[in-house]
């Protein structure tokens, strides 16, 4: 399994400008997050593992917005029900952490990563750092620039399946 030094690691090898917070308290929600580093919600970033037509990829969104899988599957061509969300067990097998303690970047293997376009418009946000106990501060266009991410709306329902 890897931990937050993986993550500094990969930080420091690709010049990533950010801080692995470490806490007295396990963050593995937005809400644990946001109140331990007192910041509102929007300010941390989740990082979700999906498996889409059993390929994993990584969507990344903001605090308390949910990720519309029809937005994933719309990107990919396939129906909404081939898009999953990763067990605990794919998430560590996949990306090599637990789940709620996932990085946005640093993973065990490449993963083909999806940026919500409201997470660029913070300044500064908190991540998963690793660990249940670990958050990473930094700019989110180093998340962007760490990760490859295509920027997209994840939140938004895609407009052909708005209800009238």
């Amino acid at each position: 399994m890897l931990t937050p030094r993986d993550v500094q690691a990969y930080m420091d090898v690709h010049a990533i400008p950010g801080v692995i917070v470490q806490l007295d308290v396990p963050t593995l929600t937005v809400e644990a997050a946001a109140l331990a580093v007192n910041v509102p919600p929007q300010r941390i970033v989740k990082s979700i593992l999906f498996l889409v037509a059993e390929r994993p990829v990584l969507a990344i969104a903001c605090g308390l917005d949910y990720i519309e899988r029809r937005a994933i599957a719309n990107l990919f061509g396939v129906g909404r029900k081939r898009v999953k969300l990763a067990t605990e067990e794919e998430v560590l097998q996949i990306a090599g952490y637990p789940a709620g303690a996932m990085p946005p970047f640093a993973h065990q293997q490449p993963l083909e990563t999806l940026l919500d376009q409201r997470v660029l418009a913070q300044e500064q946000v908190f991540a998963g750092g690793g660990a249940e106990n670990a958050l990473l501060r930094l700019p989110p266009q180093e998340i962007l620039r760490a990760s490859g991410a295509r920027v997209m709306d994840l939140v938004s329902l895609p407009e052909a399946e708005l209800p009238e």
